[in-house]
Formats: C-alpha cells, structure tokens, sequence
C-alpha cells in the first residue's frame, strides 16, 4: 500500500526535477489561491473569477499543440528553461501590481493567460523528458510521486497564501512565490541532455495532425479525455472558493483547495496498490463518478467540517483517477509522439477544470453557490457513465496490453522488428475500424 520510491531512485534527472518542482510548486500554489482571492475583492463577482479561467485556457489550448512538437524535437531542457524564466518574470509583474494603490484587473488577466501559455509550452517537454529516464514499468510509482509533490503544494501552499493575504497583503504572498522560482531554476539548469527520439519529426501542422489522429485512433486514450473532461467540467468547484469563503470566514479561503490536496495526498502515499491492478481504465470510471458524488455532497453541506471532508473525499478519487490515467499515457504512448500527445493530454485535463470553473462561477451568480456545487455533482456522475457506455474498448484496457503495444510500435519504427510491416499496419487498421 506505501508509496514507492524507487523512481527518485533511478534517476537524477528525476530527483532534480522532483525536488525543484517541490519547492518552487509551493510558491506558485500561494499565488493560485491569492489572485482569484485578490480579484473576487476587487469585484465582488463569482463570474470575474470564473473569467480567469477562460483568460488561462485560450492560450493554453493553443501552445499546448506547440509544445508538444517542440518536446519532440528541440532539447527539452531549453524550453524548460526557457518557459521557468518567463515564470518568474510574470510573477515579478504580479508584485509590482499588488504593490499599487489600485491593482490593475487587466495586468491580473494578462498575467495568468501568459503563465497559462508557458505552461503549456512546458508541460509536454517535461512529461516527455521523465519518459526518457524512467523506464515504462515504474510510470504508475512515478505519478503518484508526482501527485505527492503536486498535493504538498496545494496543501500547504494556498493554507499559507489565504492566511496571508488577508491578514497581511497579497504581495507578501506573490514575493514568497517569487523566491521559491530559484530552486526550479537550479533544477532545470542542472539536467543532463537528453537526446531526441531518432528521426524525430521537425515541428509543424501536419506532425501535429499525426500526434492528433493517432490520439483519436486509440480509444483508451480518448477514453482518459473525455471521462476526465466530463467529470471537471461539470463539478470543478475552484471559482466558488472565494464565495465559500465569505460564509465561513475569509482566512480559509486557502482551506478548500489544501482540503483537495489532502485527500489526494492520501490517495498517492496508499497507491502501492495501484502498481497491481490491469484494468486501468475501470478504475478511471469509478473514481470519476466517485469525484462527482464527492462534490455533490461537499455542495449538501452547510458546516465547514463536513464540506472539507467531503471535499477531500473527491480529492482522494481524482487521484485514483489521475494515477491510472497518468499511467495509460506513458504505457502505451511510442516516444516519438510522446511530446505532442502530452500536448494533447494537458488539454484534456485543464480543459475540464478551466471551462468547469468559469461555468461554475458564471452558474453560481445566476442561481447561488449551494446550487452550482449539487447540480455539477450530480450531473458529472451522469455524464461520466454516459461516456464509458459509449467507450467499452476503454473498459476493457489492460495495462500489460498497452506495454506490449507501444513496444512493437517503437521496434517497427526503429527497424528492430522481425515480422512483417504489415501485420502491424492491419492491426492499427482494425483498431481504427473498431473504434
């Protein structure tokens, strides 16, 4: 049941980043909570703070297709370093506006749809380089390292972050995110080269449109979208946060969201477990539905106690869900698309979140936050089964399958494969005709 280390083991490249992104991550969840939080004082509207979202998703949409080809490429360590110095200049712009009389809600919106951008420019090339260093059978240890690191952040992070915002000021909490920087900073510069895949395809539309065909060629990849975006879209409660917190009391608005990453958290220090079990794309169906019941009854609630249990209920459930959706990309994705399919992959689980907390933001100040939270629960569990019924091959998904796949698929590209070319091709064709 314990977490399994043996990653951080195997690799330095690994441990930089890990540790990097640990300490520099709890910096930039201060600032996640703290502009939604500063924005909502500005305006006093749930629907301005559910645009954030829409401002972080168009560009993220957009570079997230570009940073996957560039990851397949170019030397991934020069667009990590390249989008982390962009990180932290935007967060300097974030202190110079706090420290206004007025702070500006245009430079708030600029601000994080250009962090949304690098983001996704950065995110491919480091899903892509962890893919190189770690070998396939340890990809399930690896997401749930991944999930401790993310989940400490979101933790402590936003706990710290609401307690100073408002007790002292947001700029305290942006210069706190703001120092943190240094140690990605140190990480990424200190990573070996990892050459790129042999005849990797120079970045374009067309390589683009080959990652995206073969991504809809395989159903238990678009299985892991569309359960994922149906289950955030619907029920993703962040908008509300700052609302929330006017009931309860501002000093938890960083409360919920670390609520979240607590039972996440469980979720990756039991996930032993995980390492044991086939049917990977099972198991995102349950955990999807479970995540939806979880934010309805957080919605049912009317005491911070059992709204914070609750809340943690569907944290511990999208990790279950993360860790075998994390694991089906990385089993079964050949390396020479493993950029641009992250790409892809970052769309679907930021799409959900992005566009589920505008909706919900937008829901809340036309009806009211208890009705948005119950409705997007409920709904999200309907939708979710609704989208497994209509992927059974998904269903079906066995991880050692998935392994065996990717591993001809690489060996017929590489020229190592003994067989017949085109007994590989006639079984991508019935795949495709299946799906």
């Amino acid at each position: 049941m314990l977490l399994d280390l043996s990653p951080l083991k195997a690799s330095r490249d690994y441990r930089l980043l890990f540790f990097g992104q640990l300490i520099s991550f709890f910096g930039s969840m201060m600032t996640f909570i703290v502009v939604p939080w500063q924005m909502y004082k500005l305006t006093n509207s749930n629907a301005m703070v559910g645009y954030i979202a829409i401002a972080e998703f168009v560009p993220m949409f957009c570079l997230a297709f570009v940073g996957g080809a560039l990851a397949d490429y170019v030397d991934k360590r020069k667009v990590l370093r390249f989008t982390e110095i962009g990180q932290t200049l935007l967060t300097g712009v974030l202190v110079l506006n706090a420290l206004l009389s007025e702070p500006s809600i245009a430079v708030l919106f600029v601000v994080v749809a250009l962090h949304a951008g690098l983001a996704a420019l950065q995110r491919p090339a480091f899903e892509s380089f962890i893919q190189k260093v770690i070998p396939p059978e340890m990809m399930s240890a690896v997401m749930a390292l991944n999930s401790v690191r993310f989940h400490i952040g979101m933790i402590v992070g936003p706990a710290i972050a609401g307690i100073i915002a408002t007790q002292f000021a947001p700029v305290d909490a942006y210069l706190i995110d703001l120092a943190t920087f240094a140690a990605s900073l140190v990480a990424v510069y200190m990573l070996k080269f990892v050459p790129p895949p042999d005849n990797a395809e120079r970045p374009s539309f067309a390589a683009i449109m080959r990652a995206v065909r073969y991504a809809f060629s395989r159903q238990e990849l678009v299985g892991t979208y569309f359960i994922d975006i149906a289950a955030m879209f619907f029920a993703f409660p962040q908008a509300l946060y700052p609302a929330l917190a006017t009931h309860y009391g501002d000093e938890y608005v960083g409360f919920f969201p670390a609520s979240l990453a607590i039972g996440a958290l469980i979720a990756s220090l039991t996930s032993g477990w995980t390492s044991k079990i086939e049917r990977h794309g099972l198991f995102v169906v349950v955990a999807a539905i479970l995540w939806g019941v979880g934010i309805l009854l957080f919605g049912l609630s009317t005491t911070l106690v059992p709204a914070l249990i609750f809340l943690g209920a569907a944290g511990f459930a999208d990790m279950i869900s993360g860790i075998f959706r994390g694991s089906i990309w990385n089993q079964t994705i050949p390396n020479h698309l493993r950029g641009r399919l992250a790409g892809i992959e970052m769309i679907s689980y930021l799409t959900g979140p992005m566009l589920g907390s505008a909706k919900m933001g937008i829901l809340a100040e036309h009806t009211s936050v208890r009705f948005a939270l119950i409705s997007g629960g409920a709904v999200c569990v309907a939708a979710v089964g609704l989208s497994a019924l209509l992927l059974p091959k998904f269903l079906r998904y066995r991880s050692s399958e998935g392994i065996r796949q990717r591993d001809y698929e690489e060996a017929v590209r590489s020229g190592t494969f003994t067989g017949e070319r085109r007994e590989f091709d006639e079984m991508m064709r019935l795949s495709e005709a299946e799906f």
